[in-house]
């Protein structure tokens, strides 16, 4: 499936894309350039004045990158949001969970989700899994997200790209469809 034209009812989901995932327990990352891409990406959307919808991750955990009140905190320089850009504050992994994101998608019309951010395997996941659970159609920017290398329980680690390969598989196989950036650049033409 290929992108359609891109209007309105889209908007580009940036997903915690904080500097809390500057920390060295996310330096496994396996697309280490999936900032720059979200900047370009952003530098798109804006250019053609559509909707573009930045999500915090707020943590209660003090032990987490993300804690709300800890340096990780602050968007990463590549995706600081604008004026009139839309930031909804997230506690739980998932963006619609405890949040205004889907009422405002409703409000706004928005029918089409493009997402970029952090990580596959756990927020981008859940998130994606919701959206589709509630009717959005979801697009998913491989070279716009990353994963990192998780251990098991019993001590096994996955390498980073497995990891990424895998969910994206998986969520491709019901819950969006998988593009890159240059196909979504390519779309808002």
């Amino acid at each position: 499936m290929s992108l359609p034209v891109l209007d309105n009812d889209t908007a580009l989901i940036v997903l915690d894309v904080q500097k809390a995932i500057d920390d060295p327990r996310w330096n496994s990352k396996n697309n280490p350039g999936y900032a720059d891409v979200i900047a370009k990406l952003l530098s798109e959307f804006r250019a053609r004045n559509l909707p573009v919808i930045h999500v915090r991750h707020e943590e209660a955990n003090p032990a987490s990158s993300f804690y709300v009140d800890g340096p990780g905190q602050p968007f990463k320089d590549e995706a600081l949001p604008i004026d009139g850009e839309t930031v909804i504050a997230k506690q739980q992994n998932c963006a619609f969970v405890g949040t205004s994101l889907e009422k405002h998608l409703h409000d706004h019309g928005i029918k089409r989700l493009i997402f970029t951010g952090v990580v596959i395997h756990n927020s981008m996941d859940v998130t994606i899994r919701m959206a589709h659970c509630l009717g959005f159609e979801n697009w998913l920017v491989l070279d716009a997200t990353t994963a990192i290398d998780v251990t098991d329980a019993n001590g096994k680690t996955f390498a980073a790209q497995d990891v990424f390969d895998l969910y994206a598989a998986v969520l491709a196989s019901e819950y969006c469809s998988l593009t890159q950036s240059s196909d979504v650049i390519s779309a808002l033409s």
